[in-house]
């Protein structure tokens, strides 16, 4: 039977795109335009999942249906569904719940998930879903992985499973500011608590819309008289639908929209109107010059033929929304910019295509690592960059913004012996306290690294000098130097002399950054011998 597979349409992308978008402004400042944000796009998700609950629960419906029609026939597909259901029912429901945690843990007892008092609070996900005691992150991770493995062995198409699979990864994506962490940990690591609930909603999102393509699966791969919304199949039914390029489009930009009839005989050719003017394009496409921001309703009415020669009146409507334009330039790893240091930048403008968006800055150079992804080296330290995003519009370059960031020097990097303990892991020894290393392992090493190493950061520095001091037998100072980051032999042999408990300590230690400054480190490394 002829069945037409269900695509992403252009609400469930664009709803996609402004997730994305708006996890990237997590690491700008949180303002309230931001928070309000968050809460307009949890309602969008909300509206959405919704729908795409009321598909699924027509297509269980249909089929009940049809297991009591032909229960033979319809008995295997039936039992499938129904797991699906179940498995679904679990995580959403699971999913909720810590929403409502999150909820209760900002506002109390009295919470409101839809209306947070306090939505800026960067504890609460930190406490519901990270937490080592209570934390419920791991469980979460668990259920997605378990409810992605148990439908994917009901889909046949290898195009639909990666598809499947992708929409509930759960991932770190490569090259992303949040390489090194765990996938909960990139999620709602010091996420506020309007954003962890939005989270917490895409991934509910997610999980309706993957049990609604599975269920599409089912049946098209079924000899089922049905159609993906679980409706009966009639051949020249008469529906008028609006395909629309996007629904949320910048001011000054085109709103495109295509209205198309289905299921009719191609040789005609129907009648559309827009409001009450009738749409002189032959091929259906409808364009409207945005020029107020907001939420519009694109709506009118086709007349068409139906099989019996009637003429048959088919009403359509579509929302969109015009927003000012606006664009988001982040710094991938860190919030302010270093001098020369090739810093990630990332840069999106909601509504534009990435391959149409491009960035240019003052106070250094800039180089494009592909769409979106940017390298931003700046020259000189004090002096702010400031990046100009451009956007194409119609064909025409549209400057969307500036936006300004600090520039600091990299901070003096920690000195470290480098050494490989018995299992042959990598050891950095940074002395100090109660540390302390082995004769064996000091002698052994090669000489003197450093590094920016806080969890952020892993930057190297070459250490061009440094000096040795030791206490001989007599009491006396022995000073030994090297005209590089290597140990010398005098020095090894002084070390050789030292016993358990015994101290050195290197101090006027130089390094040269990536950034080119020479600097002398403040701090000494004391040595313990073990």
């Amino acid at each position: 039977m002829a069945i037409k597979k269900k695509k992403l349409t252009p609400r469930q992308k664009m709803i996609n795109l402004m997730y994305i978008v708006l996890m990237a402004m997590l690491a700008l400042n949180v303002s309230s335009d931001v928070l309000d944000a968050f809460r307009m796009v949890d309602d969008s998700l909300t509206r959405s999942t919704k729908n795409s609950y009321a598909l699924n629960e027509n297509i269980y419906s249909a089929l009940d249906q049809e297991l009591r029609k032909d229960p033979e026939k319809a008995k295997a597909i039936h039992a499938k569904a129904n797991k699906i259901s179940v498995l679904a029912d679990a995580l959403y429901d699971f999913i909720d719940s810590l929403k409502w945690q999150i909820a209760r843990e900002v506002d109390g007892a009295d919470a409101d998930v839809h209306n947070l008092r306090n939505r800026d609070n960067l504890e609460a996900a930190n406490q519901v879903i990270l937490s080592p005691v209570r934390g419920k992150g791991d469980n979460l991770k668990a259920s997605i992985d378990r409810y992605r493995e148990k439908i994917l062995e009901v889909v046949v198409d290898s195009t639909q499973k990666r598809l499947i699979a992708d929409n509930l990864t759960t991932e770190v994506p490569k090259g992303s500011h949040g390489t090194g962490k765990g996938w909960k940990e990139y999620l709602f690591e010091n996420t506020p608590a309007c954003a962890a609930i939005t989270i917490l909603s895409k991934l509910q999102n997610d999980v309706r819309y993957s049990e609604t393509q599975v269920l599409h699966e089912l049946i098209n791969n079924s000899d089922l008289d049905l159609d993906v919304t679980g409706r009966r199949l009639h051949v020249n039914a008469i529906d008028a639908y609006v395909i629309p390029s996007a629904t949320t489009v910048v001011r000054g930009s085109k709103f495109k929209a295509r209205v198309v009839v289905g299921s009719i005989d191609t040789t005609q050719h129907p009648s559309i109107y827009v409001g009450n003017s009738l749409l002189k394009a032959t091929d259906g496409m409808y364009e409207a010059i945005c020029s107020s921001t907001g939420t519009h309703t694109f709506s009118g009415y086709v007349l068409a033929v139906d099989g019996d020669g009637k003429i048959v009146k088919k009403e359509f409507s579509q929302e969109y929304t015009v927003v000012e334009p606006t664009a988001t330039v982040s710094a991938t790893l860190m919030s302010v910019l270093y001098a020369g240091y090739p810093n990630p930048i990332s840069v999106s403008v909601p509504g534009v295509p990435v391959n149409q968006v491009s960035l240019s800055m003052t106070n250094g150079t800039l180089t494009r690592d592909g769409d979106g992804k940017y390298t931003a080296v700046p020259a000189k330290v004090g002096e702010d960059v400031e990046f100009t995003v451009t956007a194409s519009q119609e064909g025409h370059p549209t400057t969307i913004g500036t936006y300004s960031f600090r520039v600091r020097k990299l901070p003096d990097p920690t000195p470290y012996i480098s050494y490989t303990d018995g299992g042959g892991n990598p050891i950095r020894y940074k002395g100090g306290g109660k540390s302390a290393i082995s004769k064996k392992n000091l002698i052994a090493a090669e000489g003197l690294s450093a590094a920016i190493d806080d969890g952020l950061l892993d930057v190297q520095f070459k250490v061009t000098g440094f000096k040795i001091y030791f206490t001989d037998r007599f009491g006396q100072l022995v000073v030994r130097a090297s005209q590089d980051g290597k140990f010398t032999d005098q020095q090894r042999g002084l070390m050789r002399q030292l016993s358990k408990g015994k101290h050195c300590f290197i101090s006027e230690i130089e390094v040269v950054g990536p950034d080119g400054i020479k600097r002398t480190l403040e701090a000494s490394m004391d040595t313990k011998i073990n």
